[in-house]
């Protein structure tokens, strides 16, 4: 679906005859002439309804007056219609053609509605996308999905409320007061704007009242879902710690409030409702009196007083319609609030008025007195300059903290430096669109995060054109085919949520494999390997070498065995580079790479000897502590 380009949409829940300004355009698109004529016809249905609508009382009141013998009051009719029997079914008819008028513009609008919503949905999802990683760091998905499921119900009450509702309500009224003035005088149109006066001020003013609830229950309601899906996407965790109960109480506890504020949205809405039915039955039974006392005065026929009971009942419908539409605009405002402040958030990374393609050539990389914070009295990186030749792989080691995992993060482009530059073939990647620097850059993740669908959907991520076959080649390359064919689906096997239905080893060869796919001239390895198994780790490292070969290659490492092999290896410390060269050079200068690697062996050698521990263990045999010094 292309994109279409409209007005950031502001909401104001003070304002909501300013937001329904804003979403014109969505219920008049400019791109589909077929949508505005529906919205023509839907609007000459309506008008056709309320012509028919004031019919109705008519009939009534000139079915009751023939009934009565005052066959007088209705010589404006038709000869076949003067019959009493006549009149009645023509009553009838009348409230079966309006009802039908009513039934076809809602249908004809139906698909101009939801247009508004798919609209506003699509743009808010492509908007979501193009903020910054910060936002989505920052923010928690459950209750960013809650906010976006209430705003595009909202959308869709506020777009055909507003139509369907709003101005029909208004055509009616209008119609009722020039009726009652026509026919009655001024007196009874004094009591109806009066009655309808009161009427919407009392249900604005409570409305504006039960707002605030409504905003409190909302928030109870997001909190409540954001734990909830936060707890079960860390299933395993809560097993871990036999937390159950816990996260039981964190939930039961928002689900409390949310059952305070629901409570009271209910309770309000009963006195809303009183409210209203007291102030219209006021006004009825005033205007029933003064027609009761025309009649005995013999200046209104039966017929009148039947008229004008028929047009306070078809009032009343419109009426409840007024503060039923204002309370679920109101209400949609507040929950589409929230979701209308997602499209204003400014996306942090933006492409530049003339930035252009990147053209890849060798796809050398250069990092030039590079500094970077997240946070300005924080700073990560201060002055890091290297470079990563076509071609060759460069690995980057070093402490915790020390902003390795930030250089990827850079060279993708999901923050700006604040000072220096990064370049590919001598473009800055600030010069540059984004999609295209993207585009020429693979990333195998430290925590790969697979979607939930299909292996082959998950391998074919990284070109959505792939074939079956090219599919099937990645995963050979990436070792992992024999995995997969032993599956019960084969590559049509799920995932699970989060591909937690695979191990972490299974997980990096997707990774790898979609990669393989994408073939890019720029690899990136963030931490590739550094939460897998010894053993599995020397075979995702194989599979990685063999990925990397002719590629430039920049590895961000935590185990420094995986990086021996690295034309060049720069040590960070502090945001700085401490040491550069390669890993013999390295620990021939004996400084921190050198006792980095002398703690890693160490720590490697006692893995294994537990294993040929455990493993004597099961065989009955007794292996030998080594000597100190051995």
């Amino acid at each position: 679906m292309a994109a279409t380009t409209k007005k950031t949409v502001s909401a104001d829940s003070s304002n909501p005859f300013g937001t329904i300004v804003n979403l014109w355009p969505y219920m008049w698109p400019s791109d589909r002439p077929d949508l505005k004529m529906r919205v023509v016809w839907a609007t000459l249905f309506l008008l056709a309804s309320k012509i028919v609508l004031l019919l109705v009382p008519y009939f009534f009141k000139w079915a009751t007056d023939a009934l009565n013998g005052r066959m007088d009051a209705v010589d404006l009719l038709p000869a076949f219609l003067l019959g009493a029997v006549m009149l009645v079914i023509a009553y009838n008819l009348a409230r079966i053609l309006q009802a039908g008028l009513n039934q076809l513009r809602d249908a004809l609008f139906a698909s101009v509605g939801q247009y508004a919503v798919r609209q506003l949905a699509y743009r808010t999802f492509v908007h979501l996308h193009r903020l910054s990683l910060r936002f989505h760091l920052e923010r928690r998905t459950g209750g960013l999905s809650r906010v976006i499921e209430r705003g595009t119900k909202g959308i869709e009450t506020i777009v055909r409320f507003t139509i369907l509702n709003s101005i029909p309500t208004i055509i009616e009224f209008v119609l009722t007061a020039i009726v009652f003035w026509a026919g009655y005088g001024f007196s009874y149109l004094a009591v109806t704007a009066a009655t309808v006066a009161l009427y919407i001020w009392f249900t604005v003013r409570a409305s504006d009242w039960r707002i605030a609830i409504r905003r409190s229950m909302n928030d109870s309601d997001t909190e409540a879902n954001t734990k909830a899906i936060d707890s079960l996407l860390n299933f395993e965790t809560v097993k871990y710690f036999g937390n159950e109960e816990m996260e039981a109480k964190r939930f039961d506890q928002s689900m409390e409030r949310y059952e305070r504020a629901a409570t009271q949205v209910w309770t309000s809405l009963g006195w809303l409702n009183f409210g209203q039915a007291l102030i219209f039955g006021v006004g009825t039974a005033i205007m029933m009196v003064m027609s009761a006392m025309a009649v005995q005065r013999g200046e209104q026929t039966i017929g009148d007083f039947v008229f004008v009971n028929a047009m306070l009942i078809q009032l009343s419908i419109p009426l409840n319609f007024i503060g039923f539409v204002y309370r679920e605009i109101r209400q949609g405002l507040t929950d589409i609030e929230q979701m209308f402040d997602l499209l204003e958030v400014e996306a942090e990374v933006e492409d530049r008025p003339d930035a252009r393609p990147l053209a890849i050539g060798s796809g050398a990389i250069a990092f030039r007195d590079v500094h970077f914070a997240y946070d300005p009295a924080r700073p990560i990186l201060k002055g890091v300059s290297f470079e990563v030749p076509a071609g060759k792989t460069v690995a980057v080691v070093g402490p915790s903290g020390a902003g390795k995992s930030t250089l990827s993060r850079l060279l993708y482009r999901f923050y700006d430096i604040q000072q220096g530059s990064i370049t590919i073939d001598g473009q800055d990647v600030r010069d540059v669109t984004q999609k295209s620097l993207r585009a020429e850059i693979g990333m195998v993740p430290q925590d790969t995060v697979l979607f939930n669908d299909t292996i082959a959907y998950n391998i074919r991520y990284g070109r959505p054109s792939a074939t079956d076959e090219e599919v099937k080649a990645a995963a050979d390359i990436a070792q992992i085919s024999g995995f997969i064919d032993h599956l019960p689906g084969g590559f049509k096997a799920m995932v699970g949520e989060r591909g937690l239905k695979l191990s972490g080893g299974e997980k990096q060869r997707v990774a790898i494999a979609r990669t393989i796919l994408k073939s890019p001239p720029i690899l990136i390895l963030d931490e590739a390997t550094s939460a897998l198994d010894t053993r599995t780790e020397q075979e995702i490292q194989a599979a990685l070498e063999l990925v990397s070969k002719n590629r430039t290659t920049l590895v961000i490492a935590h185990r420094l065995s995986t990086v021996v092999d690295a034309d060049e290896i720069i040590v960070l410390k502090d945001g700085l580079i401490a040491e550069r060269g390669t890993h013999a050079g390295l620990l021939r200068q004996g400084g921190l790479y050198a006792s980095m690697w002398n703690r890693q062996r160490e720590a490697t050698e006692a893995e294994e000897h537990l294993q040929q521990v455990r493993a004597a263990d099961e065989l009955g045999v007794v292996v030998r502590q080594p000597a100190a010094g051995e």
